[in-house]
């Protein structure tokens, strides 16, 4: 299998990507790009026209988004036991989805401080950001992993906000989010991927 071009910058969603990368065990050569300069570059929007990053590019294709590179990545490399099983994939796509759309959604807009008018809660499609809080904490008060007792890709994905979430305060600290982040960054491909884009910033900045 042909190895994976890596678009990112370390300090961006590509840290995702990269942990993505790592528990699939794929092969794969980054291209590290700058915000304003290689990224808007039109070499670049031929990858990506949004000029963003993370991308992947594999075997004459494309693909861009957190949550899709993770799928796509777990399809890729079976190998992995990454992707879900028939029983796990209602889980496995809702709460993927979930993070993806309401989570994300809700974080940026109270981040931006943005609140949604009670009013105004059907238009925004995820309700109010407590709301999103209670529904993901619940999950992870029942479920150790998205799909029960077993890390898929889509932990990567939803890990990821509850890891970022926690450390930087746009999700509480509650104790179902704290344990599921401690689950996650006790993993030796997270901390193999983290190491790198660490090591990059600090030469970097």
């Amino acid at each position: 299998m042909s190895t994976i071009s890596f678009y990112t910058n370390p300090m961006s969603r590509g840290q995702i990507a990269r942990w993505a990368l790592h528990e699939a065990g794929a092969d794969y050569e980054q291209v590290l790009l700058e915000y304003g300069t290689s990224m808007k570059a039109e070499d670049y929007l031929k990858i990506n026209p949004m000029g963003k990053v993370p991308a992947i590019q594999h075997e004459g294709k494309v693909v861009t988004e957190g949550p899709a590179i993770c799928a796509y990545l777990a399809e890729a490399f079976p190998d992995a036991g990454l992707a879900p099983a028939a029983a796990e994939r209602a889980d496995y796509y809702r709460w993927l989805f979930f993070a993806a759309g309401p989570v994300e959604a809700a974080i940026t807009n109270k981040s931006l401080g943005f609140e949604v008018a009670q009013d105004k809660e059907m238009t925004a499609g995820y309700g109010n950001y407590d709301r999103v809080v209670d529904v993901l904490e619940a999950k992870f008060r029942a479920d150790d992993y998205v799909c029960g007792s077993r890390f898929t890709m889509a932990d990567v994905y939803v890990g990821a906000q509850v890891i970022w979430g926690t450390q930087f305060g746009t999700l509480p600290a509650r104790d179902s989010f704290v344990a599921y982040a401690a689950r996650l960054t006790d993993r030796a491909a997270y901390n193999a991927a983290k190491a790198i884009d660490e090591r990059l910033i600090a030469e970097n900045g």
